[in-house]
C-alpha cells in the first residue's frame, strides 16, 4: 500500500508562522499596545488559549468570524487564534453605518462578531438587522475599557485550560474574506487562503525589506488588509517588534515615533503630508526612522521631495495592489523615488503583472492600458458571486480596474481607476496629472480632482483645493496655473477650497463622496 503522510507535516498557515518565530526568539519583544507588552513566546501561548477558548464557545472549523474594532493587541490575537483554529477572519471597516456592516455579516454568514467597547452599539444594532450573529467577543482596547455586558470577555477566552487539538485544515483553506470598499452596487468578498497571504508576505519580505531588527509601528487600520497583511503579518513572519496604536495622527504618531525608536512605519500619502504640515514635526527627533512606505495613492512629487529634504536618511517604497491580491502588487524602491517619480515600479517577487488594451494585448510604453496579473497571491474568487469573479479573471488574468502606462524600462504608472478617468469635451484627463499639477503650487497642502457633470464638457474637470494654513491661493491663480503648464482641456473648469478632504481610515481619498457633495452645488 503507498504512504500516506499526514498534510500537517508540511503545513504552513498564518498561525505556524507564529509558532516558529517564537521558536527562534521566544524573548523578542513582539507585541506593544499602551501598557501592554508580549514576548513572541507569549503572544503565541496567548494566542493558542485564545484558540482554544474560542473552540469551547463553539466556533468551529471554517467558521466566519467578523471583526469590527480598532487597533489593539487583542485584535492582533485574534487575527492569529482565528487562523490556529481554522476559522475564517471577516475584518470589517468601522466606519461603516449599521446597515452596510449587517450587509457583510448577512453576505458572509458569521455568527460570532468581535467587536470592542466604543464599536460595541453600532456592532450589536448592525447584529440586529437579520443576520446570523449569535455570539459576541468583546476585545480589550488601546486605551482601557470596561467589558460590555452580554459578550464573551477576551480575559476570559485565553484564561482557556483546554488542550487545543491538532486542526486537519491546511494552507489553501480560506483563511479571510475582506470586503471591498463597496465602489460598485454592493461590496465584493475577496478569498483569500493562507497559502495567498503566504506568498504574500514573502514577496513584502524580499520585496519591502522587512526584518527581524525592525521596530515597526501599525497605526492604519488592521481590518484593512495593507496594514494587516503588508506589513503586520510579515513583521510577525520575520520576528521584528510591533508597536499597535489605533490614532494615526500626528499628536499621537510623532511622539510615539520618536520615544518607541521606529524604525519602520507605513502610511497613505495623506498621513505622511499631516505629519510634514505638524508643529510637533522634529527631524532631529526622527534620525532613526529608516524605512517609510506608502500606499492607496501615489505620493505628490512634491511631498516626495520634502521628505528626501527633511528626512534625508529616510529610505521610502511605494506598495502597489489591492484587495484581490493579497494585497501587494507591486513596488517602487528606494533607489527609484526620485528617479521614477509617481511610478508604482515594478512586479515583485511573487507576481507578474502586465498592461493591456481591450484585445488583451501589452500596450505601447506610453500607451494607457489596463494593468492584469498572475500570481499564487491572488484570491480565490469573489464569495458567493460567480459573476464578478468570472468577469475578474476574464482572459485567464486578474484586471485591476487600474489603468497605467508603462516606461521603455518597464516601470508601470497608475494614471487612474477606470471609473475615476474624467471624459471632458471628448478627451481623456487623468485626474492624478491634474493633481500633481496643483501640488506644485507651494500654498496646497491637498487636492483632488474629480469630474462633475457639465452641460457643454459633459464632465467637468473639478480641483477639490485645501490650501497651507496661513497661504492664500484663488481659483483663478490655480486654472492659470495649470493652463500655463499643461493642455487646456487637463486644466480644472473649477476650483472649490476646502478645509479637509473626506478619507477612510486608510487614508485612501473618498472621491465618490466630493463628487456627491458637489454635483448639485
Amino acid at each position: 500500500m503507498p504512504i500516506t503522510i499526514s498534510p500537517a507535516v508540511r503545513r504552513q498557515t498564518i498561525a505556524d508562522i507564529l509558532r516558529r518565530t517564537a521558536q527562534r526568539l521566544p524573548d523578542k519583544k513582539a507585541i506593544v499596545c499602551a501598557n501592554t507588552t508580549w514576548t513572541y513566546a507569549q503572544f503565541d501561548a496567548l494566542v493558542s488559549r485564545l484558540a482554544a477558548g474560542l473552540l469551547s464557545i463553539g466556533v468551529a472549523q471554517g467558521d466566519k468570524v467578523a471583526v469590527l474594532a480598532r487597533n489593539s493587541h487583542g485584535f492582533a490575537a485574534l487575527r492569529f487564534a482565528l487562523a490556529r483554529c481554522g476559522a475564517v477572519l471577516v475584518p470589517i471597516n468601522f466606519m461603516l453605518k449599521a446597515d452596510e456592516v449587517a450587509y457583510i455579516l448577512r453576505h458572509a454568514g458569521a455568527k460570532i462578531l468581535a467587536t470592542d467597547s466604543g464599536l460595541a452599539e453600532l456592532a450589536k444594532s448592525a447584529a440586529a438587522l437579520q443576520t446570523q450573529v449569535n455570539a459576541f467577543i468583546w476585545l480589550p482596547s488601546e486605551e482601557p475599557s470596561e467589558p460590555v455586558s452580554g459578550m464573551h470577555v477576551f480575559d476570559d477566552l485565553i484564561a482557556c485550560t483546554d488542550v487545543l487539538a491538532q486542526s486537519d485544515f491546511n494552507s489553501t483553506d480560506v483563511a479571510q474574506i475582506v470586503y471591498t470598499s463597496g465602489t460598485e452596487s454592493s461590496p465584493k468578498g475577496a478569498m483569500l487562503t493562507h497559502d495567498a497571504v503566504l506568498w504574500q508576505y514573502v514577496s513584502c519580505v524580499i520585496d519591502a525589506e522587512i526584518a527581524e531588527h525592525d521596530v515597526a509601528l501599525h497605526a492604519l487600520p488592521l481590518y484593512h488588509c495593507a496594514q494587516l497583511d503588508v506589513f503586520f503579518g510579515p513583521a510577525i513572519y520575520m520576528g521584528s517588534a510591533n508597536i499597535i496604536t489605533a490614532k494615526p495622527v500626528p499628536d499621537n504618531l510623532l511622539p510615539m515615533l520618536e520615544k518607541q525608536g521606529i524604525t519602520s512605519f507605513f502610511a497613505p500619502p495623506t498621513v505622511w503630508i499631516a505629519l510634514l504640515r505638524s508643529p510637533l514635526f522634529d527631524p532631529k527627533k526622527l534620525s532613526h526612522l529608516a524605512k517609510g512606505y506608502y500606499g492607496a495613492s501615489i505620493m505628490p512629487v512634491e511631498v516626495m521631495k520634502e521628505i528626501a529634504t527633511r528626512l534625508p536618511q529616510l529610505r521610502l517604497w511605494n506598495l502597489y495592489g489591492q484587495t484581490e491580491i493579497a494585497p501587494l502588487a507591486t513596488m517602487l524602491g528606494p533607489e527609484d523615488q526620485l528617479r521614477k517619480p509617481g511610478s508604482c515600479g515594478k512586479a515583485v517577487r511573487n507576481v507578474e503583472t502586465r498592461v493591456v488594451n481591450d484585445q488583451m494585448q501589452d500596450v505601447a510604453p506610453g500607451e494607457v492600458g489596463e494593468i492584469v496579473h498572475r500570481s499564487p497571491h491572488l484570491m480565490l474568487g469573489y464569495f458567493h458571486d460567480d459573476e464578478r469573479t468570472q468577469a475578474a479573471f476574464e482572459g485567464d488574468w486578474f484586471h485591476s480596474g487600474d489603468l497605467a502606462t508603462v516606461d521603455e524600462e518597464g516601470y508601470i504608472t497608475v494614471v487612474d481607476r477606470k471609473k475615476d478617468m474624467i471624459k471632458t469635451g471628448g478627451e481623456n484627463v487623468a485626474s492624478r496629472e491634474v493633481e500633481e499639477m496643483i501640488y506644485r503650487l507651494p500654498q496646497v497642502s491637498e487636492v483632488a480632482v474629480i469630474g462633475l457633470p457639465d452641460p457643454k464638457w459633459v464632465e467637468a474637470v473639478t480641483a477639490v483645493v485645501v490650501v497651507k494654513a496661513g497661504q492664500q491661493l484663488d481659483e483663478a491663480a490655480v486654472i492659470a496655473h495649470c493652463t500655463q503648464n499643461m493642455a487646456h482641456f487637463k486644466a480644472p473648469k473649477r476650483v472649490v477650497f476646502t478645509d479637509t478632504l473626506p478619507k477612510n481610515p486608510s487614508g485612501k481619498l473618498l472621491k465618490r463622496q466630493l463628487r456627491q457633495a458637489y454635483a448639485s452645488a
